[in-house]
């Protein structure tokens, strides 16, 4: 930890949101402590990618922790036998809580945030949910953010002691769009992060899960060329 700087501890998956907020974690002058979970998820791609991300990004130091959520399984993510939902299913992105919600999952990792934090010293946890542009899951809401910060304040010595934690989701109210375009401002490589449900070894994505298509919308609607690279071969 540099002397002007505080320490935080942010949630980065590798994906393009929780990129922006390692980057807005920078910008607002925290030593940024990028904080992955292997979870039993389908690939890892998304986690090489946030080890990039962090390192491309600054944070001063990223850990990866092992949680294994694939033996309660309950999600596509961590079921094999659970199918992801695609655009050809009928579905639509927003209604009802689809079957990659995995459950319990941003309560889980944002409380190995706090350990870690505490550990650190920090009051300072960043993480990259999202209300607007999402897929309907109940730990992206502004409600969720709220009660879990409450808990941060009386589950730990930190807390009891006097110490405020804060729960800092600087995405939460912006679209995809908007999403993109401050990325762009902070200066985040799109193109190294990984969003895809069942991206492949390589991370090149599937574009038919909620996750490919909302991140195709943000860079539509902002007017940016998608970086994403596909499995048949192309670029956006």
């Amino acid at each position: 930890m540099t002397a002007s700087r505080k320490p935080a501890v942010a949630l980065v998956s590798g994906g393009m949101d929780s990129a922006v907020v390692l980057a807005i974690a920078r910008e607002a002058g925290f030593d940024v402590h990028a904080l992955s979970v292997r979870y039993g998820q389908r690939h890892t791609s998304e986690l090489d990618a946030a080890d990039r991300v962090s390192r491309a990004l600054g944070a001063v130091a990223h850990k990866t922790v092992q949680v294994d959520l694939r033996s309660l399984g309950g999600s596509a993510l961590t079921d094999d036998g659970i199918q992801v939902p695609t655009d050809d299913d009928g579905h639509v992105i927003g209604q009802g809580i689809p079957s990659t919600y995995v459950p319990a999952r941003n309560t889980i990792m944002l409380s190995v945030a706090l350990g870690w934090a505490e550990v650190l010293g920090s009051c300072d946890l960043f993480c990259g949910v999202n209300a607007v542009d999402y897929s309907g899951y109940p730990d992206c809401r502004p409600e969720f953010i709220a009660g879990f910060e409450a808990l941060a304040n009386l589950a730990t010595r930190a807390g009891v002691e006097g110490s405020r934690f804060r729960v800092h989701a600087p995405l939460m109210r912006m679209s995809k769009a908007d999403i993109v375009r401050e990325g762009l401002r902070l200066g985040v490589d799109f193109a190294q992060t990984v969003s895809c449900y069942q991206a492949d070894a390589d991370g090149r994505a599937c574009t038919h899960c909620d996750a490919c298509r909302l991140r195709a919308q943000g860079f539509a609607e902002a007017g940016v060329a998608d970086p994403t690279r596909y499995v048949d071969g192309a670029i956006g």
